[in-house]
């Protein structure tokens, strides 16, 4: 990040998704509501597996605990400065905090392609080595598996985010978008964009491919075990531990896929303005509701929670 960019350009004003304030005043309820649904959602979600219930001290829920607090931090980077920006007429980030807001998204949007994938190959080795589960799958391989996504997702949004701002920003400082964004803060640049673009299409290219590849690897030897399984009872058992997995992986794989990696003539940024709500706000409030309603275990910790609790009342 050079002298020169800084002293060009101090802030950036932030278009938001409309300037409508009727519609603003109901766009921010809705942002209120989703958010702290999201929040209540994945801290609550992280309560119950690693304090509340002892029995979920398993690897597939100490992965499906870092899920939700990446949910957590990523939307926590965007929508709290968006729902402050619905009262603002001039809704401003600083040079630096728009870096820091960058970089983040860029970290946890990337920790969560990664984590899904050990997530998918949690369950392959769960269901096609039962035998060899807990060997291959111990508490230190976890740890390690998570550690290894945080820094590869840290380093990827130091240097992606550090490669957008070394950039000179001398024109506008208006973007069009609602948080801080690689490609409408490229639209802004005055100096050569085509390493970056080059890096950017690469680097997501890149981790999209790669761990969309561990997930449908894993996932088709998945499915050729659970044809094995003779009973109807033991197939319906297994598939039912990898359902809330599809159902994430569908919903934030096609989100993503359908954001970047679209042809340029048909990109259209206000389009990714309103598939970033998706993206940012609404899937890591999905992600809880998914987890407890699809998976049996969670819900019958919850369901032991509920019943505690309506015993203390009494």
């Amino acid at each position: 990040m050079s002298k020169g960019n800084h002293s060009a350009v101090s802030e950036f004003i932030l278009l938001g998704l409309t300037e409508n304030a009727e519609l603003e005043a109901i766009l921010f309820g809705v942002f209120l509501v989703v958010y702290l649904a999201s929040v209540m959602g994945n801290l609550g979600l992280i309560m119950l597996i690693q304090v509340i219930s002892p029995q979920l001290h398993t690897p597939m829920y100490f992965f499906l605990s870092h899920l939700a607090f990446v949910d957590f931090s990523f939307t926590s980077s965007v929508t709290p400065n968006t729902l402050v920006n619905f009262f603002r007429e001039v809704k401003s980030v600083a040079f630096y905090a728009c870096a820091i807001q960058l970089c983040c998204f860029i970290t946890f949007a990337v920790c969560e392609f990664y984590l899904l994938s050990v997530m998918a190959y949690d369950r392959y080795v769960a269901i096609c080595n039962p035998l060899l589960y807990v060997i291959l799958m111990p508490r230190k391989v976890c740890i390690r598996m998570i550690a290894s996504t945080y820094v590869y997702g840290f380093t990827v949004g130091l240097v992606q985010t550090a490669a957008t701002f070394h950039l000179s920003f001398c024109n506008s400082n208006v973007v069009n978008h609602f948080y801080c964004d690689d490609v409408p803060l490229l639209e802004l640049a005055c100096s050569d964009t085509h390493v970056k673009e080059l890096m950017l299409v690469i680097i997501a290219g890149f981790n999209t491919l790669c761990s969309l590849v561990i997930v449908l690897i894993s996932y088709v030897f998945i499915f050729f075990a659970i044809l094995r399984i003779h009973s109807a009872e033991g197939r319906q058992k297994a598939f039912s531990t990898c359902a809330s997995h599809l159902t994430s992986i569908t919903i934030f794989y096609g989100t993503v896929i359908f954001m970047y990696l679209q042809p340029k003539s048909s990109h259209s940024l206000n389009l990714d303005k309103f598939a970033s709500v998706f993206y940012v706000v609404v899937i890591p409030m999905l992600n809880p509701m998914i987890y407890s309603l699809r998976n049996q275990e969670v819900k019958n910790a919850l369901k032991r929670i509920i019943e505690k609790l309506c015993l203390v009342i009494k």
